[in-house]
């Protein structure tokens, strides 16, 4: 490649005709683009509006922050998350914080409309997500493991489990064309013991995003400083003072990071680099999708330095 591009640059030096220069400048061009690596497409999928926010944020910002395409979708649409607004109204609500905070993660946000507290892994909902997963062209699909305390959890990993494979057949929802190959199918982290524990294989680096995760999870007013700190019965804690209550959100809203997850981050950024990091995600390699190699992840996830 960079023999080729040495030889064409020397040819617009010495060729006087514009026509030439012009074909060589563009053949440069073409060569440049093809060496670019492709983007892959990213969606994330969650039971409520919110979910993505927490377990991928970071993650998201960092892909959107490379021009990567990333989407976050709500299986349902959160119309029973509070304490004191319901229906119609807290789904609307709801909407409106998931569209804000898409717009601060710099992700496209979709809200199904299927009742919060009432999903169920049908036939109907799973042609929803194979729908949602199709029109993005994904390449990269994450989802909660399906053992949670939330049905509404447990049954989205269940729904998005069963969409896994059935993404590339055209005879499965004929209306929405199949995808070419099947993407690689990621767990979002949970601390959850049974059956079994949840395995880091692959762990990103966040602090630097960290704050922009926290500002755009500010936008879900309804479940940050309301329905989450209320049934979690520390209501009263929560800053009065809108200036206070991002950085009450960060402290409150932190992920440790366990030994097993500050390994993977050794695997992936070096014993140096991981040593340093401050807020990470991560993510389980669900074996129904394609299998990536160390090699695929590294593509598929950039921002993972070499060692």
């Amino acid at each position: 490649m960079k023999r080729y591009l040495t030889l064409l640059l020397r040819t617009t030096t010495v060729v006087a005709n514009g026509f030439v220069l012009l074909l060589c400048i563009g053949m440069i061009h073409v060569l440049a683009a093809q060496a670019q690596p492709e983007k892959v497409r990213i969606i994330m999928i969650g039971a409520h509006p919110d979910d993505c926010d927490m377990k991928g944020g970071g993650t998201a910002i960092l892909f959107a922050s490379m021009g990567y395409a990333v989407k976050f979708v709500s299986v349902t649409n959160g119309d029973a998350g509070h304490q004191a607004d319901k229906g119609a109204s807290l789904a609307k609500r709801r909407l409106a914080e998931a569209q804000e905070a898409g717009k601060r993660f710099g992700v496209t946000y979709d809200v199904l409309d299927n009742h919060d507290g009432e999903l169920m892994p049908d036939l109907k909902v799973r042609l929803q997500i194979i729908r949602k997963i199709r029109e993005w062209n994904a390449d990269v699909v994450i989802a909660p493991r399906p053992n949670d305390y939330h049905p509404d959890h447990r049954y989205t990993g269940i729904l998005v489990q069963d969409a896994s494979y059935m993404v590339a057949v055209p005879n499965v929802a004929p209306d929405t064309p199949p995808l070419k190959k099947n993407p690689v199918f990621l767990y979002y982290q949970d601390g959850f013991q049974r059956p079994n524990p949840f395995r880091p294989d692959i762990a990103v680096d966040i602090s630097s995003v960290f704050t922009q995760k926290i500002h755009a999870m500010d936008a879900h007013v309804s479940q940050m400083y309301e329905w989450l700190p209320w049934i979690g019965q520390h209501l009263d804690q929560v800053p009065k003072n809108k200036a206070d209550r991002e950085k009450w959100l960060a402290q409150t809203r932190a992920v440790p990071i366990t030994p097993e997850v500050r390994q993977s981050l050794e695997k992936w950024y070096g014993s140096g680099k991981a040593a340093q990091v401050q807020h990470a995600e991560a993510f389980e390699i669900c074996e129904y999708g394609a299998r990536p190699t160390d090699e695929d992840i590294r593509r598929m996830f950039p921002m993972l330095s070499a060692k």
